[in-house]
């Protein structure tokens, strides 16, 4: 793949061919007698990230970059708050005490600090973005734009404008030779793939339905501490805001979505659905039910269903009905299994994962570091932005009650938080605000502009 060539730049250089070009430095250098710089080699060889995004899967995820073979170190932080940075920082430099080299200087907070984080990179060094999705196109871009590889955790926007930054990202990725991860980890689980691939090749027959599910207690949501600003409050509680991590459906049960497609080979080219509060009084946007029933391009459906209510049937997985069998996969399911018939009991168990427990996370951070490290072509983007659109479609048509096309969703220029890039401080005017009883904005299907 070609390089690109800045204006004031010579054209990137991997770091593969960067250490061969050292080596015969260092080795010209010892023929003449001229002293080398101990450890160069080994320095040259060590890939900095940066984290923006200091919650618990931005540690995680920080945790695992650390783990991958090879001489990584963690370099820089970013968040909005300083408690979440330092108690990640804390956690790191106890699992990861020789990785973890992030002095005071190169701690950054608000919302720029994102921008210090990956100016402290070097080209060809990592950022791990796992704010709030709402955020992600922005920093994707600018990530991109810095020379800098990429984990993107999901989800990956949470409007069709943010997906279309996020394709325009990642096509300048690709002329640029970066490489980039989505956190769809199910893709890289061993079991899920092997039950994928048994199901391509015919295990029980033709795909005709597949039903993605995601089922159980209430999401949490904490009060708001006095001396809160309200947009601390919200981005503290994120996944109960819309304009922060796209709904229910779009942040939690994406990876289950992005699963049935992939067994079905298609991405689905209408929705439409429902949805609303039916329990739920805690102040915040959530839905506490989804469902939504897509249409892939041949006729066949998909039905995606999303609840979180206490005393009610709870399953996470996936469900696929095929000519002549069945399968349960997915997120939340361990041990997938093939039946040869419909009644998916343990007496029609055809096939079943009896490998060890696969960890998905480690091996997608692997997979990056390996391609940064040997030059391999690497670049996730365009799947993440696909399975994203499809779980903003279905949002798109439960909260709107109509039926929604592909084309209608990628092209619509309706956004949930618009002037993201115009904040400066946590005590700035959030996108949605509380009524005078504390009500916020919730979406009423029929009424509500989603696409």
């Amino acid at each position: 793949m070609k390089k690109s060539i800045q204006p004031t730049e010579c054209s990137l250089t991997t770091r593969r061919r960067f250490l061969q070009t050292s080596a015969k430095a260092a080795a010209g250098a010892a023929v003449a007698a001229v002293a080398v710089r101990p450890g160069y080699a080994a320095e040259s060889n060590t890939i900095k990230i940066a984290l923006v995004g200091c919650g618990g899967r931005g540690t995680g995820a920080a945790g695992q970059a650390l783990s991958t073979k090879g001489p990584t170190k963690l370099w820089a932080m970013a968040d909005v708050f300083r408690h979440r940075l330092d108690g990640s920082l804390r956690q790191l430099k106890q699992r990861h005490p020789k990785q973890v080299d992030v002095p005071p200087e190169r701690q950054f907070l608000g919302f720029d600090a994102y921008r210090k984080a990956i100016d402290a990179l070097d080209e060809g060094d990592v950022v791990l973005l796992t704010t709030p999705p709402a955020f992600r196109p922005i920093h994707l871009e600018y990530a991109v734009a810095r020379g800098r590889n990429v984990f993107m955790e999901k989800s990956f926007a949470v409007d069709a404008p943010g997906i279309r930054r996020v394709l325009r990202a990642g096509e300048a990725a690709e002329k640029k030779n970066l490489k980039i991860a989505g956190g769809l980890m199910c893709r890289h689980d061993a079991a899920i793939e092997q039950t994928v691939e048994r199901i391509h090749k015919g295990a029980i027959g033709k795909v005709v339905t597949v039903w993605a599910y995601r089922m159980h207690g209430p999401v949490g949501l904490s009060p708001k501490k006095p001396g809160m600003s309200e947009l601390a409050h919200q981005i503290a509680n994120y996944s109960c805001f819309t304009w922060l991590n796209g709904s229910f459906i779009v942040d939690w049960l994406i990876h289950n979505i992005d699963v049935s497609c992939w067994v079905k080979g298609a991405w689905p080219a209408a929705a439409q659905g429902m949805g609303g509060r039916q329990v739920r009084t805690r102040p915040d946007q959530l839905f506490d039910h989804y469902f939504a029933e897509y249409r892939f391009p041949d006729g066949t459906r998909m039905g995606v269903e999303g609840r979180h209510m206490a005393n009610c049937w709870a399953f996470w997985g996936i469900s696929v009905e095929g000519a002549r069998g069945a399968a349960t996969l997915g997120e939340g399911i361990h041990d997938p299994r093939i039946y040869k018939s419909h009644r998916q009991e343990t007496s029609e168990i055809l096939w079943r994962w009896k490998g060890p427990a696969p960890n998905p996370y480690q091996v997608e951070h692997d997979l990056l570091f390996d391609a940064i490290r040997n030059d391999k072509p690497y670049n996730e983007t365009r799947r993440c932005a696909e399975a994203c659109l499809s779980a903003i479609m279905g949002r798109m048509a439960c909260e709107s009650g109509k039926m929604v096309t592909r084309e209608e969703a990628l092209n619509s220029n309706f956004q949930l938080a618009p002037n993201l890039e115009q904040l400066k401080s946590l005590d700035d005017k959030p996108p949605v605000e509380p009524d005078a009883s504390g009500r916020y904005p919730v979406a009423m299907p029929g009424f509500t502009k989603a696409f």
